[in-house]
């Protein structure tokens, strides 16, 4: 399973500093952000569970940082 989320992450300080949160929290993610694109990708996979996009935004902010998931086109 994959999601998609848009962020105001700004820089790669930031999005590393977010990526080991997310490693930590959620062991079986894969993540990683695409901050070149306007809406600063976050992309979540997971081949062992469902993601928990709810779990996820609330990490992000917890952290200070914004985060909605991106709908299927």
């Amino acid at each position: 399973m994959v999601e998609v989320f848009k962020t105001n992450v700004e820089n790669p300080n930031q999005a590393n500093m977010l990526l080991d949160q997310i490693h930590r929290h959620f062991r079986n993610y894969k993540a990683n952000f695409d901050l070149d694109d306007c809406d600063k990708i976050l992309r979540v996979k997971s081949d062992l569970e469902f993601i928990q996009p709810a779990a996820l935004i609330n990490l992000l902010q917890d952290l200070g940082f914004k985060a909605e998931v991106l709908p299927d086109e």
